[in-house]
Formats: structure tokens, sequence, C-alpha cells
């Protein structure tokens, strides 16, 4: 695989950690992949991964791609297939593994001898992800229409659970309404049952599980999971813990997202014994084995009720139990001993981690600088990103961006400013959020020069970030102050700077014109603009006009 499709597949990795802990981030957890790999090509030969893949928009059209591979006469060795949705699935990337699966098996006579496994061997326990997009769909439908294969149970499920994330539970209660009977199973039940609680349905979800137990199914740890999840995001905690125990009265044994899940509903209603009781109700149980994700849940909400002692001793028993190379693991307990303030618990975990993992990944650098910042120990974050800055990893802006926030945040605005001119000069990209931010501060501090050059790198590159949109404060306070002390040709070109981003206002003419008056130049060509922009004069600009031109003394000027 080329550097372009590393470059790609690398920005796909975009984890954000929180200190808030959720039950949907609990969920999110209980079925996280590590990504420490990578699949390569080192002929630079073209394969069906290298021609899907860069097809990243969802709402491309991928069955021509596919016609065209088959068509052409390639052919797909299993274990490379294998190797490919592996790889895919590592990077949260479903939906596009579903995809090859799909579309080999929809071709398996003439791509490959080898029986194809069923899906839900390659989907975590046939657990249903709800991370499943269009793309997926699009391959189905695309079978669909060539009548090239039939659907399991398995199947079935998978494709019931896509339809619900795209289209939402009413078209995936269509497509269950038209499986046959022998396809409506627990599998699709329980796809059904996942998409409701999704939506937060909560009638729809009873009903539905009422008729799985009518049909007597029998419920597993997931289909409790779902109903306990759905009354935590609706917020009726009182209601996780009667599941749970309604789940053992059914000789249903909770598994560890079970218990985390009502330990979550205790924790956010603040009932510290409640959880500390759940806690040690599934410590002893025989078929749990206790997780470091549990015990940073626990954490998690001691340190939110200031029982700092407990919370390192929780952090103690998550570290023992933690994967030497679960980087998602020390990331997750590196932000939690920052929370706590704890410097040297961050500092062992990292180099713990730096021993055990093959590459520290950006991420992980990410992490670990955002938690000295948080403890102001910017000369260790200093050093880290020199260290970042040596490894070969590949250039981030969100890197250094963990430390220019710092400074920011911290009132070093010579610090950022200067760490974002450093950048610029060794031709990395920045970002217009990131000048925005320190124009502001400086703005804060009075130093208008200062501000105004920062804000101008930051219109600067608008086109990288379509979504920023400059402090509307700062541009009113920058133009004000250019119409006071500024030189024509420094206001004109803030002007034009502004018309690329947001247009030009009446703040914007009026510096024009005070600029101009005080230049002794005529306005005139000024209004005309501002006739042009549909802007009419009012009483300010009348008030402008009357100025005479004034000579800024050397004391008055910037």
């Amino acid at each position: 695989m080329d550097s372009k499709m590393i470059s790609t597949l690398n920005r796909l990795w975009k984890m954000q950690l929180s200190n808030r802990v959720s039950s949907e981030t609990l969920i999110r957890n209980h079925f996280n992949i590590n990504s420490r790999s990578y699949y390569t090509n080192t002929r630079n030969k073209e394969t069906l991964y290298s021609k899907i893949s860069p097809l990243g928009n969802p709402s491309l059209n991928l069955a021509p791609e596919l016609d065209d591979w088959v068509q052409k006469g390639n052919k797909v060795r299993f274990a490379e297939l294998q190797r490919i949705v592996q790889d895919l699935r590592k990077r949260r990337r479903v939906s596009q593994a579903l995809e090859k699966i799909h579309f080999i098996r929809a071709k398996a006579p003439a791509a490959t001898n080898q029986t194809l496994p069923d899906l839900s061997q390659l989907f975590a326990g046939g657990q249903l992800e709800a991370t499943i997009g269009k793309k997926g769909r699009k391959v189905s439908e695309w079978m669909s229409k060539k009548g090239v294969c039939t659907f399991s149970p398995t199947e079935h499920a998978i494709q019931l659970d896509l339809i619900g994330k795209v289209h939402g539970f009413l078209a995936a209660e269509s497509y269950f309404n038209k499986l046959s009977d022998q396809d409506k199973t627990d599998k699709t039940y329980g796809a059904l049952l996942h998409s409701y609680v999704r939506q937060r349905q909560t009638e729809k979800s009873l009903s539905h599980l009422q008729k799985m137990k009518e049909k007597g199914f029998s419920l597993s740890p997931l289909t409790y999971n779902d109903i306990m999840s759905l009354y935590t995001n609706v917020g009726e905690y009182e209601k996780v813990h009667k599941t749970l125990t309604e789940m053992k009265k059914n000789g249903v044994f909770p598994d560890n997202l079970s218990y985390r899940i009502c330990i979550n509903s205790y924790g956010v209603k603040s009932d510290i014994k409640g959880m500390e009781s759940i806690l040690k109700e599934m410590e002893t149980q025989p078929q749990i084995v206790m997780d470091w994700n549990t015990y940073a849940v626990v954490a998690n909400f001691y340190i939110k009720a200031d029982l700092k002692d407990k919370a390192n001793d929780a952090l103690k028993k998550a570290e023992a139990r933690l994967d030497n190379k679960d980087d998602v693991g020390y990331n997750h307990l590196i932000s939690l001993h920052a929370r706590v303030g704890n410097k040297d618990g961050i500092l062992r975990l990292w180099n713990l981690q730096k021993s055990a993992c093959k590459r520290c990944i950006n991420k992980d650098y990410i992490v670990v600088l955002e938690s000295l910042v948080r403890l102001g120990d910017f000369e260790e974050a200093e050093k880290l990103l020199e260290e970042w800055e040596s490894s070969d990893n590949r250039y981030d802006f969100r890197v250094p961006n963990a430390l220019i926030i710092g400074y920011s945040e911290n009132g070093n605005y010579e610090k950022a400013k200067a760490l974002l001119e450093g950048l610029v000069e060794k031709r990395k990209s920045t970002t217009p959020q990131s000048w925005g931010r320190v124009a502001e501060g400086y703005l804060k501090k009075g130093e208008m020069r200062k501000a105004t050059s920062c804000m101008k790198l930051a219109i600067s590159l608008h086109g990288e970030s379509k979504k920023w949109k400059a402090n509307p404060k700062v541009i009113r306070s920058i133009l004000s102050l250019l119409g006071e002390k500024g030189s024509i040709e420094e206001v004109d070109d803030f002007v034009r700077s502004l018309r690329t981003v947001k247009g030009v206002n009446k703040e914007a003419y009026y510096a024009l014109m005070k600029a101009y008056i005080r230049g002794g130049k005529e306005v005139g060509g000024i209004l005309d603009e501002m006739k042009a922009d549909k802007i009419d004069e009012d009483e300010e600009t009348k008030k402008i006009l009357s100025l005479k031109p004034i000579k800024i003394s050397e004391d008055l000027k910037w």
C-alpha cells in the first residue's frame, strides 16, 4: 500500500477519550478493537482493497466499481479477504468490512474455491455493531438486484441493523416484516430490538421484548444489556437494577457489560454505596473475569465524588488487569490519572506503554500531552513534544495543538504564537481555529496589533476548515481599533481578508472611512461600495463623514 493510502487510513483513527462516562461510552468500550497493524501491499499492485478504500464518500455508488472488478476477471484469495476484513474492523470501518464479505459471498463461485464462514464469525460473537453505514446497504442492494446471494438469518440480522442505522427503526420494521417466518429468528428479532433501543423507543422496545419471550427465544445477556442501555439513555436509572435482577431470576448470567451498565446507573446518581454494592457482587461471580474497563468506570465516579484515595485504589486495580498491548486502556487510565492530579501515574503508564506497544501512535502522544497540560506541567509537555517530533510518526497538527491550547488557556499567548510560527516555518499545516484562539487571547490582553496579525492568518486558512467561523466580537474589536489607529493599508488589507470569509458589514466600512478620512483621502469610492453591498448610510456614517483629518501622534500609534 502506498504512502497516500497509509496516510488516509491513519486519518481514520479519531477516537476521542472523554472524562465523562456515559452508557454509550461503556458500550463502545465493550466492543472496542485496538489497532496497531497495517495491511500492506509491497508490490504496489492494485487490489480490491486499494480500489474501494479511497471511496470514502458514503453517497458514492459502489456497484459499478464492484461489477468492474469482477468483469476484469480478478480473483480474491480467501486469506487475503480475511486480512482485509480484520484490518478494516480494527479501524472501526465496519461497513466497509461488511461490503467486502458481501461482495465475495456474492461472487464466491468465480472468486474463490473456499467456503466462506458465517458472517457471525467475523463480527464479535455475532453481536451487531451500530456503526454500519450506507456503503453496506448499497452493496447489499447490488447483490439483491443481481440475485447472486441468499441471506441466512444472521446476514438478515446484519442487514436489518444496517437499515436501522441509516434509515431509522421504521425502515428496519418494514424489512423485518417482509422476512419469511424461518428468517425471523432470535438474531433478527434481536437486531430489530437494537434498532428500537438505538432510537430510544421505549414502548416499542419493551413490546418487542415481550414478543421475543412469547416466541420462547432464549434471551442472552446482550438482550438484557440493550434494555438496560435503553433505561440509561432515557434517564430511568432505577429500572436498570430491576432489569439486572430480572435477568438473574430468569437464569441468564450477567456479563461484564451488564454489571458495568448497572454500576454506571448508580454512579450517575452519585450513589456511591449502591455502585460499590454492585461492584462487590460482580467481583464474586465465578463467570466474571474482572477487567480494567470496569474499574476505570468506578474510578471515574470516585473522582467526580472527590474520593481521591478510592479513585487511586480503583486505578491500581484497573492497571493490574490491563493487557500489556492495550493502547486504548493505557490512554484511558492516563487520562484518569490526570484528573486525579497524579503526574507520577501518567509518566509511569506512559513509559510502560512505550515499552509494551510496538509503536506509539499520534493519538497516544495527544492523550499524554493533554494530561500533562491539564496538570500545568508545560516543561514535561514540551519534552514530550520534542520526543514526538523526533519520532517517525506522520505529522498531525492535533499533537502540537494540545500544547498550543494549553498555552492559550493559561494565558501564555507568546508561546502559543511562537509554536504556531515554528510550524509554519517548517511548512507544517496549522488551523484557523488555533490562530483565532491566540488572536482572541491577545485581544483580551489589549495587544491589538498581534491580535490583528493572528486573525489575518486565521482568515487566510479559512479554506482549510470550512466549519471555522471567526469570532464576531474579536472582528468588531479589531475593526474598531483599526478605524481609530490603523493605516489605510492596514485597514484595506484586513477588510479584503474578511471578504473571503464572511463578507463586509457596516463595522468594516466604518473602519475604512475613518482610516481614509484620517489619511486625507476621499471616501466616495467606499460609499459606492457600501451601496453595491446594499448597506445604507446611517447616523454613524454621517458622524464619521463629518470628521476632519487628524494626524495621530507617535505615542498614540500601535
